[in-house]
């Protein structure tokens, strides 16, 4: 009976460190720090959004900067935990990934250039171009195989820096601001031509060893898209382009 008494104590203690220690799991995520959908302090949009699942999820993140196809590599071979936010179907390429099947963002494929000539509807219309790419985005890379010059960027500075000197007639990219992008780079001709090349869904993927967490993300994602704050970080994000922010 004494043995009992001291026991249950113990195991009160145990029960209530338990939701603590499942609390405490860390996530290492890679990113490519493309702003403003992610920079390296985490205050991109897509950083924010994807913080916040992870909490609803009972789990905590931390981010790891890397250029954009080092991310896939080293999510794929379980050297960080996974990676954000990327396009459907990446599996296929890296078999080590496991995708989260609720969206956590959308990406517009976008041309840019500083030619005032240039009209492009669609992928085909870059086929007689000189186009720069970041090595990593995929959708990318796939839709502008033939090009008359493809140029591979380490990122989306890079990429801009050829633009800017003439090394290429259009920078395809995605989620920047115009007048940012005039005013950082110092790209006063810069044109973001519409309609955008693409629209696509974007998705957290996790190493494979992580499976088993990926619906509770996917469910976190759904909450927050009913409950609206999903929308409420793109908003905010949008605003503060439109205010002069990054």
């Amino acid at each position: 009976m004494e043995h009992r008494q001291l026991l249950r104590p113990l195991l009160l203690c145990l029960l209530l460190l338990l939701p603590a220690s499942a609390a405490a799991e860390t996530l290492a995520l890679a990113t490519d720090a493309e702003a403003p959908r992610s920079r390296p302090d985490g205050s991109g949009y897509a950083d924010r959004i994807v913080a916040e699942a992870c909490r609803r999820a009972g789990l905590g993140m931390r981010i790891e900067v890397m250029p954009a196809e080092r991310c896939l590599a080293a999510a794929d071979q379980g050297l960080v935990d996974g990676l954000y936010t990327r396009v459907a179907g990446l599996a296929a390429q890296y078999p080590g990934l496991i995708m989260v099947s609720e969206p956590a963002d959308r990406f517009e494929f976008t041309a840019y250039t500083l030619r005032a000539d240039l009209r492009i509807a669609g992928w085909d219309d870059l086929r007689p171009l000189s186009v720069g790419v970041v090595t990593g985005w995929k959708l990318a890379e796939e839709n502008t195989r033939g090009v008359r010059e493809l140029t591979r960027a380490h990122d989306a500075d890079a990429l801009f820096r050829l633009l800017a000197q003439g090394r290429v007639d259009v920078a395809v990219a995605g989620g920047h601001d115009v007048r940012t992008l005039s005013r950082r780079k110092g790209l006063a001709e810069l044109r973001a031509l519409s309609p955008p090349l693409a629209v696509r869904p974007m998705y957290i993927y996790l190493n494979k060893r992580h499976a088993r967490l990926a619906p509770r993300l996917a469910e976190a994602l759904r909450g927050m898209r009913a409950d609206g704050s999903l929308e409420r970080i793109l908003q905010k994000s949008r605003e503060d382009r439109v205010g002069g922010g990054r």
